[in-house]
């Protein structure tokens, strides 16, 4: 049994309109959960198959940390897949700072959030003091990499720059993988067109 805390206004979201979203979580994931929405307080126990039962906490931060249920309940689509979260006041001094770098994530109309997303495959959410990340292990490394080099004052252009170089590499490496199994691939038949970005959506 876990302890997850998450904020109150994310309360209803975790529960959903007449509980459907606490009912579908349960059933995924294996696992029960006992929400007190006074506190944000959620006991998380499984019941279950104890590998899914492993992801129930993580699902249940995701929603709190602002993911929508369906993009939470993706936790369950893979062993690999994990949640990552980026503390922004580790990096910021106060408030007006966390603020101003919150809107250099975000970027103007949200574009750099929408291309972090975009470029890297995985799901990403800005909310309170968190950047989340739901993805596979080198998607998520590739975001939490352009988090911090925006946090560490690096231009955008520089960190657009660097998501379509990581892009390209993972699209390539996924050709590689997919249809020359025996790795004879060559660089020349294996590029990636960055407009052609997947997930994230």
């Amino acid at each position: 049994m876990q302890h997850v805390t998450i904020p109150q206004d994310r309360v209803g979201a975790l529960i959903g309109e007449g509980g459907e979203t606490m009912r579908e979580i349960e059933s995924r994931a294996e696992v029960r959960l006992d929400i007190d929405s006074e506190t944000g307080s959620v006991r998380v126990e499984t019941v279950g198959d104890p590998v899914k039962g492993l992801k129930g906490p993580d699902i249940v931060k995701a929603i709190g940390r602002g993911f929508s249920p369906e993009a939470a309940l993706s936790l369950l689509g893979g062993d690999m897949r994990m949640l990552d979260l980026v503390d922004l006041r580790a990096a910021t001094r106060n408030e007006n700072d966390l603020r101003r770098q919150k809107g250099r994530l975000i970027g103007e109309d949200g574009r750099t959030r929408q291309l972090m997303a975009e470029l890297s495959g995985a799901e990403v959410v800005i909310y309170g003091k968190t950047v989340g990340i739901i993805g596979e292990p080198e998607e998520v490394e590739v975001v939490r990499s352009a988090v911090e080099m925006i946090l560490d004052g690096a231009p955008h252009g520089a960190v657009y720059s660097f998501l379509e170089r990581k892009h390209n590499e993972m699209e390539t490496k996924g050709i590689e993988y997919h249809e020359f199994p025996g790795g004879e691939a060559g660089g020349a038949e294996a590029t990636g067109d960055p407009g052609e970005a997947e997930g994230g959506d």
